[in-house]
Order: structure tokens, then C-alpha cells, then sequence
């Protein structure tokens, strides 16, 4: 191996390092180990595989953020009064379903998911081919880099359907799409080769680390959307692998928010976490700024300068209970008060500061010729799932994303049970753990749980976590109307490959339903 490549990795690994196990490292002069005898300590092994995990932050809360839950009925980034967020009018082209090959927002997605499977064929490279790292930590961190690729596919798959499949760092030759039955097939097959190979140990050691308990979830992932994916149903699968989810020492906590705190790593329902910290550089979890208020901060104590971006879909809002506790710890809705004075701010507008759960167009404001205008910039409800740490001063929140936790394996093998018709009771008996988590009581309780109750669930559960736009083609309400959108077309339940892609390669064939590349 060639020794600037190692060493351009280890660089990478000790400036930012995505796992808690190689945060504590002592300071050394990298230049002056040889190549070959870096990598036989856990630590140093950590800081070569650091980057494959670094990439899980490419997920959140930046553009698959955007394009999973702005194309959905979940979360909405409006035209603010004054033109702020219009961006050539990519929000709106990803709320109305008419995005093109040139919407940039899927354009930076689809980067940022082949460069991380770059990264991820490149880190396997290094391992596999290190002369001295031992057999059995090898083994492991091979079945680790290969996992994290396995999900960032699944992302492709799910976004794009036929995707280019490459899994060699040598190979230098542009790929052509593999189609998405056949790369479905290719990634199930991948989880359940190196299954055995995974850590699985529930440990601190091991969190935000590719285990078996996040393996079995990606395959409830896999099966569950398998008749969208493939033609073909596997709901039996889906039950299994949550089956498998559920035998390690995971729990549902009783505290919900628990999940979303700024320490949210003592959390035991999390199954892979993305770790974010204050100082991050780069990515890092800045959702606060996306979505507040410029001034929000003056009411709720914190020292930093947001976007006024993205809010919660009004509709999305309305779908939850006010005894639901899940509604004030998933929006920020109502007057925003400064503390020094009592009284409602006023923004720069001259109103109220006032979160409506209401985003209405300011009339005469509409852009380029379609119904899309400018809002108010204090309208839509903002994200609060993720708490706020007491004088926050830096964009960079502590608390850490959960791609995975218990509480959606329960909901999908209650989904998997109901599409079956099999045992209703204990679908039933999944989605009122969740749901009593909720109310804070069982009063609100199922007797006996519906696809639509499930649906509802999911929604009222995992909002800004990724899901608004799996959920809904699965369920089959993706296409249908909503504000301001028309029905879509079967089509644009998959993104268009981008044009930058294809200008870059000409192998690339675009997706059924939209124009062909042309220059």
C-alpha cells in the first residue's frame, strides 16, 4: 500500500472522527509511523475507519433531510416574505413533485451517497490489503465498512431504484446502472454474509457502530419496502428480522425524549446513532439553525444565528392529539416571548413572533408563474424534537441522530403482522407501547390496530427522522394531493439521476418518466 494513502486516512480519521471509541486518542506524529506498522491497536484501527463512518453524517439534517421529508407531507421549506429560501426554486420543485436533472438539492444527494461508497470501497482497500492488522479485527472492520455500504445503497435504491453498483476501489472503469431488483438483491445478500462478522454487543464501546442489531434493522428495512422494491412482498422477512432486533438488550425507554436529548447516547432504545458533538467542523447537527427564527434565540436562551428554513407541514401538525406529549416535543408552536421584558417579540416585519401551525402564501407573491409565494417568516411550526442545550453558543448541537431505534422495529413488524393478517393482537400490543409512550397513559389506546392506525403511528413517531417519503410510497399516499400540490405521477416515486451525474458519465440512463439526458 501505497503510504501517503494510508496516511491521507489517518489525517481524515484524527481531524474528525465519527466513533466515541477514537475520540479519547493521545496526540501523535502520524508522518513518522511506516504504513505498515499503523493499524494494530483498536485505536488505530478506529482512526482508519473513521471516514466510512464520518459519512453517516452526509444523512442528517441536510439534504436527505430535505428530500425525504420535503417531498413528503412531513416538513415544507417555504419562500420567507423578502425572498429568503427561494433558491431557484428547489423547495418548491421537491414539495410540488416537480423537480428536474438540474434541482440541486438531488444533485448534492446523489453526490454525497456515491462519494460515500466511495469512501467506504477506498477504507476496505486499506484493511483488506494491511499487512500486519489481525485476522479477526480485520474480519470485523471489513464486515463493518461493507454494512455501511450496504445502507448507503439501500438510500440509492430507495431514491433512485437502478443505481451504480461498485464495490472495487480499483476499478476505474465508469459503471453502468445495475437495476433495482437486481441491487436489492445484492445488498441482502451482502447484510446476511457478514452478519456473524458484526459486533453484538449493546455496549458504549460499540455505539454508533455498524452491529448485528443495526444489520437485522437495515434487512426490516430491506423486506419491509421489498413489493415496492422488487414486485415481490416479503412481510414474513420484515417479522423476522425485527424478531432478531428485538432479542438483543434494547428498550423502549420509558421517557420519549429521552432519544433527543443532548446526552441522548444513554439512550438504550437507540441502535445506530450518528455521533455529533459541539465542535464539530463541516457537517455536523445544525438542525437548530435550519429551522428557526432569527429571533427565536432571544426566547429560548441560546446564542446562535439561525436560517429561518424549513417548518412542519400544516396538515402533518393537525394529525396530533394535543394530550399527545409528542406534539410539544416534536414542534416549536405559539409565542415566542422575550424573558427580559415578558412580552411577545416583534420581528423585523414589525409582527408578532407567533409559530403558526398555519403556512399560508402572502398574496400577489406567487414566483415564476406557479401558485408557489412567499409566507411569513414566523409561520409553520419549527423542529424541537432534538432539545437544545442550555446556552448553546455554537450551530453545532451536541445531541446525536438515531438512524435506527426500537421503537420503529416495533412499528414495522406491527405493520408487517397487519399486511399479513396474522396476529393482530400483538401488532396491536406493539403500536399501544408506542402509543401509551406517547399520551403518557392508555387511554388512548387501540383495541384492535388498522394499516391506517399504524400509518398514523409512524407519522406521529418518527417525524424529521428521515421516513415522511418512504412511509407514504409504501403506504400509498405519495402521489396524492396535498397544499398547493397537485396528484404526481407514478413516476416521481424516483428521483431523476442528475444531469451533473450523467455529464460525467454517459453511461448513466436516466429513469423512466423523465426527459431523456441532453446537453
Amino acid at each position: 500500500m501505497k503510504r501517503k494513502s494510508i496516511l491521507s486516512l489517518i489525517t481524515t480519521a484524527v481531524l474528525v472522527c465519527a466513533v466515541p471509541s477514537c475520540m479519547d486518542l493521545d496526540e501523535k506524529v502520524y508522518d513518522k509511523i511506516p504504513s505498515d506498522q499503523f493499524g494494530n491497536s483498536e485505536a488505530e484501527i478506529n482512526a482508519i475507519v473513521a471516514p466510512v463512518y464520518k459519512t453517516f453524517r452526509e444523512l442528517w439534517p441536510d439534504r436527505f433531510m430535505y428530500t425525504s421529508e420535503c417531498s413528503g407531507d412531513m416538513a415544507i421549506t417555504p419562500t420567507r416574505k423578502g425572498g429568503d429560501w427561494w433558491d431557484n426554486g428547489q423547495y418548491m420543485e421537491l414539495h410540488m413533485h416537480t423537480w428536474t436533472q438540474t434541482t440541486n438539492l438531488l444533485k448534492d444527494a446523489w453526490n454525497s451517497a456515491t462519494q460515500s461508497i466511495s469512501t467506504c470501497n477506498r477504507v476496505y482497500k486499506t484493511i483488506n490489503e494491511h499487512p500486519t492488522m489481525g485476522a479477526d479485527a480485520k474480519k470485523q472492520r471489513l464486515a463493518e465498512i461493507r454494512a455501511v455500504r450496504a445502507y448507503w445503497f439501500y438510500m440509492m435504491i430507495d431514491f433512485w431504484g437502478n443505481i451504480p453498483l461498485v464495490t472495487d476501489f480499483n476499478d476505474t472503469e465508469l459503471p453502468t446502472l445495475t437495476d433495482r431488483k437486481t441491487a436489492y438483491s445484492f445488498v441482502v445478500k451482502e447484510l446476511n454474509e457478514i452478519i456473524n462478522d458484526l459486533p453484538s454487543e449493546v455496549t458504549g464501546a460499540n455505539y454508533g457502530k455498524f452491529t448485528k442489531g443495526a444489520a437485522y434493522m437495515l434487512l426490516a428495512k430491506l423486506y419491509l419496502n421489498a413489493e415496492e422494491w422488487t414486485g415481490t412482498p416479503n412481510w414474513q422477512g420484515a417479522v423476522d428480522a425485527c424478531d432478531e432486533v428485538m432479542k438483543f438488550p434494547y428498550q423502549i425507554e420509558d421517557d420519549w425524549k429521552l432519544n433527543f436529548a443532548v446526552q441522548n447516547q444513554a439512550s438504550r432504545e437507540i441502535i445506530l446513532a450518528i455521533p455529533f458533538g459541539t465542535g464539530d467542523t463541516g457537517a455536523n447537527n445544525n438542525m437548530e439553525i435550519r429551522s428557526l427564527h432569527y429571533l427565536d434565540p432571544i426566547a429560548l436562551g441560546l446564542s446562535v444565528s439561525p436560517w429561518n428554513g424549513v417548518c412542519a407541514q400544516e396538515d402533518y401538525v393537525r394529525l396530533f392529539d394535543d394530550a399527545d406529549k409528542r406534539k410539544a416535543g416534536t414542534f416549536l408552536i405559539g409565542e415566542m416571548k422575550d424573558p427580559a421584558t415578558g412580552k411577545v417579540i416583534i420581528t423585523a416585519h414589525d409582527r408578532p413572533l407567533i409559530h403558526t401551525i398555519e403556512v399560508r402564501q402572502i398574496p400577489g407573491t406567487e414566483k415564476s408563474g406557479t401558485t408557489w409565494g412567499e409566507v411569513n417568516q414566523e409561520d409553520g411550526a419549527r423542529c424541537y424534537k432534538w432539545e437544545f442545550a442550555s446556552g448553546l453558543s455554537t450551530s453545532a448541537m451536541d445531541n446525536d441522530f438515531a438512524i435506527f431505534r426500537l421503537a420503529d422495529t416495533y412499528l414495522m413488524k406491527a405493520e408487517a403482522l397487519v399486511r399479513m393478517g396474522k396476529d393482530n393482537a400483538t401488532a396491536t400490543q406493539l403500536v399501544n407501547r408506542i402509543r401509551s409512550r406517547g399520551f403518557g397513559e392508555d387511554s388512548h389506546n387501540y383495541a384492535s390496530v388498522t394499516l391506517a392506525d399504524i400509518e398514523k403511528e409512524r407519522k406521529l413517531e418518527l417525524a424529521w427522522e428521515l421516513y415522511s417519503r418512504q412511509d407514504m410510497i409504501r403506504f400509498g399516499t405519495f402521489l396524492n394531493p396535498r397544499y398547493l400540490k397537485k396528484q404526481s405521477e407514478p413516476y416521481r416515486k424516483l428521483f431523476c439521476i442528475p444531469l451533473a451525474a450523467w455529464q460525467t458519465n454517459e453511461k448513466l440512463v436516466q429513469n423512466p418518466g423523465y426527459p431523456p439526458f441532453s446537453l
